[in-house]
């Protein structure tokens, strides 16, 4: 489904990701750890070309995105959620899906017409009601998104990746400043994504729980290298990444 090939990426003098090279299967969800500075989210970053990289390859289904620009590689089928929420704060919960839905259902730009306009608005209405049912938000459409709890947010901020059903999704950090009773809801929509077969999942996250909750596979990034990669029950064994990675995780959780 994703390959990326010796992805590269310097500042100055400083090499952030080095030379990684790995490929990520439908219906597979990874995690990519690591101790902080290691290099994920610069790695996130230049899949989903936020970052252009100063080597390297990215491919999505065979065809080469490496000279993209982001709204081509999602409109190309790559889905990013960021550790911080991104999210239109001054509108509705139903209004921040719909936007998504637009993006993915939305016609062609021509002529105006009026019964069309209307057609198109209820049908991408009905579109983001069934993803706001989906991730436990129909009662809360007409609320502001600014006014949502933080757990709330990203729930949101998953629907709206629903919305544009992209082949990969990308999560950085989903669970990262919520509370023991948000994460749970989280976690039990990844894994529902997680269900369809046909899609890739990649994942950053520093809670070792969550990573053995959810993944089928362990990428252990350090100093921007990938170190490690395999089953969670490899990867943990090894003593580079308990050294690297798991020792410090014991330290700052």
């Amino acid at each position: 489904m994703l390959s990326v090939s010796e992805l590269t990426v310097r500042f100055g003098g400083h090499v952030a990701v080095n030379s990684v090279t790995c490929n990520f299967a439908p219906g597979t969800l990874t995690a990519i750890v690591g101790p902080n500075g290691a290099g994920k989210t610069t790695f996130f970053n230049l899949i989903s070309g936020q970052l252009k990289a100063t080597a390297g390859q990215v491919f999505l289904e065979g065809k080469e995105l490496s000279a993209k620009p982001p709204s081509a590689r999602t409109k190309a089928g790559l889905g990013r959620a960021f550790q911080l929420t991104n999210l239109f704060p001054r509108l509705s919960v139903l209004e921040n899906v719909r936007l998504a839905v637009q993006a993915l259902h939305g016609r062609p730009a021509g002529g105006f017409n009026l019964w069309s306009v209307w057609r198109d608005h209820e049908e991408l209405t009905a579109v983001a009601e069934q993803v706001l049912v989906a991730v436990g938000l129909s009662n809360r459409s007409g609320t502001m998104a600014a006014s949502l709890s933080h757990g709330d947010q990203r729930k949101l901020e998953v629907g709206m990746l629903i919305a544009i059903d992209p082949r990969v999704y990308m999560f950085d950090e989903p669970t990262a400043g919520m509370n023991a009773e948000e994460v749970p809801a989280i976690l039990d929509l990844i894994l529902k994504l997680k269900d369809d077969r046909s899609k890739t999942i990649l994942l950053v996250e520093h809670k070792m729980d969550v990573v053995r909750q959810l993944a089928d596979r362990i990428i252990v990034l350090h100093n921007g290298s990938l170190v490690a990669d395999g089953t969670p029950a490899q990867v943990i064994a090894l003593p580079v990444v308990q050294e690297a990675y798991l020792g410090m995780a014991r330290n700052t959780s």
